[in-house]
């Protein structure tokens, strides 16, 4: 169901909230140069970046990252995997960003992934699904900490928000 934003940041299903949260382009994708499509894509649904950087992970932030996965028996793999290029971390913000950048996102089996997200477009096999997703406003409140110092964060007004969020 499509949510219509009027003024004020009120939407007909009441208050518009604006949420921020933390998308990252897994090594596999920064190695097929899809940097650009990916980032092209939140734009496009009118989301704003306010934060970005392009890093080598250490194991030390994928093992705070991935606290959950830790006794997993995959995990070895997914650290080797998340370790072994280049990783772009991104914050982006906008009205309920979480919930629509999962299903921008796709399933984290591209095989289940419905058509025309970024995974069933662009990946190949679970183990190298091209991006991450917060899965919550919590987990991307924790996620976002975890990636960014606040000063790295931007506060910015865009000059066609008003036409994307506050119609």
């Amino acid at each position: 169901m499509t949510r219509l934003l009027i003024a004020r940041g009120h939407s007909l299903g009441g208050p518009c909230v604006k949420e921020r949260t933390f998308i990252a382009v897994k090594p596999d994708g920064v190695q097929r140069r899809l940097i650009g499509q990916i980032i092209h894509r939140f734009e496009r649904r009118g989301f704003k970046l306010v934060g970005m950087k392009l890093l080598q992970v250490s194991k030390d932030l994928l093992s705070e990252h991935y606290c959950q996965l830790t006794k997993k028996p995959f995990y070895p793999d997914l650290v080797d995997y998340m370790t072994s290029g280049p990783v772009v971390a991104m914050v982006w913000e906008g009205p309920d960003i979480v919930k629509t950048s999962r299903m921008m996102v796709g399933h984290t089996n591209p095989a289940e992934a419905h058509a025309g997200t970024i995974r069933a477009d662009f990946s190949f096999h679970i183990s190298r699904n091209v991006v991450h997703a917060s899965d919550s406003t919590e987990g991307a409140q924790r996620e976002i900490q975890l990636w960014f110092d606040g000063k790295d964060l931007l506060n910015w007004d865009c000059i066609d928000q008003s036409v994307t969020s506050e119609l």
